[in-house]
This record gives C-alpha cells, sequence and structure tokens, in this order.
C-alpha cells in the first residue's frame, strides 16, 4: 500500500513540473525508490516507460495551447523542453499524426494521454508463493533478440522470439545442452530509460564448445525472489508477472536489484498445458 502511495506521489510530482527539467534520479527519489526499481515497477503497473509518459503528457498539453490559447509553435516547443521547433514538431507529428502548425487550425484530430491514476485496492485473496535464494554467478548461452518495450512491443516480440525457437530448433538443441534449471528466458541489457531490452533464449552453459551462432552471457551473482508459475504459456506467467509489481513488492519492502530478470521454464511438458510449471526470477534487495 505504502509503495503504490509514493508511487502516486511521484506522478504528482511528474505532473506539477512537466513545463520543467525533468529527471528519472529525481522523480525516484520522491517516490522514496532506486531509479531502476521505480522504472521498472512503472512501467509494469502502467504499461509506460517513465520517459513514455512525460513524453505523451508534455505532447498532450502542447497540443491544448496551440489550438485554445494560439501560442506560437515555438514558444510551445521551447517550454515542453524540445531543443528546436524541428524536434519538437517530429516528436508532435509522431503523436498526433499532423504538424505543430496544423494542429492550429480549427477541426483538427488529434489524441490525448490523460493523467495516470492507481486505485489501490486491498487485495491479498489470493495468496502469493515465493522463496528466496542465493545463487553465485553463472553462465547462460543461447540467442538473443533487442526489442522496445514501448506499448508492449516486447509482450509481442518475445512470444513471436519462442514460437520461432521452437520451430526452428533451437529450444530442442538447449534443451539438450542445459543445466539443472532448464530452458531460461533472461531479459538482461536495459537501456537507461528501460525502452529497450535484450531478451535471450538460453540455458545454462555445461558444453565447453558452442555452435558458431551460440551467445553467452554472465548472470551476476545475486539473491533472487523466485515464484512458482501454474498454468498455459503466455497468459499464467503474464498474469504472475502483474502481481508481482502489483501486490508482491509494495507488500514486502524488497526492491529490484537492477540486473536480469529470468523466466525458467523447468518442465519438459507442453507449455500450453494448464498444468504446465514455470517460474520467475527477480533480483532484489531489501
Amino acid at each position: 500500500m505504502e509503495g503504490l502511495q509514493r508511487m502516486l506521489d511521484s506522478i504528482e510530482y511528474m505532473e506539477q513540473n512537466l513545463d520543467n527539467e525533468l529527471s528519472i534520479d529525481g522523480i525516484a527519489a520522491v517516490a522514496c525508490m532506486s531509479k531502476f526499481h521505480f522504472q521498472r515497477m512503472f512501467s509494469m503497473l502502467t504499461g509506460y516507460t517513465v520517459s513514455e509518459y512525460i513524453r505523451n503528457r508534455r505532447l498532450t498539453l502542447a497540443a491544448q495551447e496551440l489550438v485554445n490559447q494560439k501560442t506560437r509553435v515555438i514558444d510551445v516547443s521551447m517550454k515542453y523542453g524540445y531543443e528546436s521547433p524541428e524536434s519538437f514538431a517530429k516528436a508532435f507529428r509522431r503523436i498526433h499524426g499532423i504538424s505543430p502548425s496544423d494542429a492550429k487550425k480549427s477541426s483538427q484530430s488529434l489524441k490525448a494521454y490523460p493523467r495516470l491514476s492507481f486505485q489501490i485496492q486491498l487485495k491479498g485473496d489470493v495468496e502469493m508463493d515465493y522463496r528466496i535464494i542465493e545463487k553465485e554467478a553463472f553462465t547462460i548461452v543461447g540467442k538473443s533478440i533487442r526489442t522496445s518495450t514501448i506499448g508492449g512491443e516486447n509482450n509481442r516480440n518475445i512470444a513471436a522470439y519462442w514460437v520461432e525457437s521452437n520451430e526452428n530448433g533451437l529450444s530442442k538443441e538447449l534443451v539438450k545442452n542445459c543445466g539443472q534449471l532448464g530452458l531460461i528466458g533472461a531479459c538482461v541489457e536495459f537501456d537507461k530509460d528501460q525502452e529497450n531490452l535484450t531478451y535471450m533464449i538460453g540455458a545454462e552453459k555445461n558444453i565447453s564448445v558452442l555452435p558458431e551462432d551460440w551467445e553467452e552471457r554472465e548472470i551476476p551473482s545475486a539473491t533472487w525472489a523466485v515464484f512458482p508459475v501454474h498454468g498455459a504459456m503466455p497468459d499464467a506467467i503474464q498474469k504472475v508477472w502483474g502481481r508481482i509489481f502489483s501486490e508482491w513488492f509494495p507488500a514486502t519492502g524488497y526492491e529490484h536489484d537492477d540486473g536480469p530478470e529470468l523466466e525458467v521454464y523447468c518442465s519438459p511438458a507442453d507449455p500450453y498445458s494448464e498444468d504446465y510449471y514455470s517460474e520467475i526470477w527477480i533480483p532484489i534487495k531489501k
């Protein structure tokens, strides 16, 4: 409950400073969270990255000012932090589909991104099982894709990548060589705004000579919160992801420890069956 209230405080801070300079560090400080944890939690709860939300809100207000106050384009672009009218026009067109100058004309269709709000509810009707483990650094091998998180593109791309890997034989080859954990889907290499990440389908390394097109990455030593997932993919695992950030983190006082996130597919059974078992591993700190 307290964690979600701090998220509300951070949104209020952003809304009050849309025409001022905003930094992720400053916003996260309002929420009393680390930068990485705040960005990850905000994205999982809202479906927007922090930068995306600020950008959309600024361009919503900018459109209103151009239409209702007949403000000059250059003045609006400077007010909302754009270095030039050209960069403002490019961002404006991407959101609204028309130029700022055209928006000033009557009867133009524009988009509005309203202010976010959370309805804080007491749930707890279904318990969440988890365990805390310590694990030394280990190496995973496999293949990866780079994907955007904006607009849920990562969910679509990752689901498609699993289908591709199952069809082209990558998953089968990894199963032959994988370690105790089984197949692993690893979210790694988030960029500074968490708008892009690398997703790797892999397994613990236990062979010395890799196929030529395989990659390897080290997963650092960490304290992990491990959440069991029961049910068919991808719905079951996506539901648990949502509950981790909306229920578990706010209830426990743990924070994300700015490291890779793992989806661990322990079972050789059909992942689309209702009794399929998998796990989510998240590095944490108190």
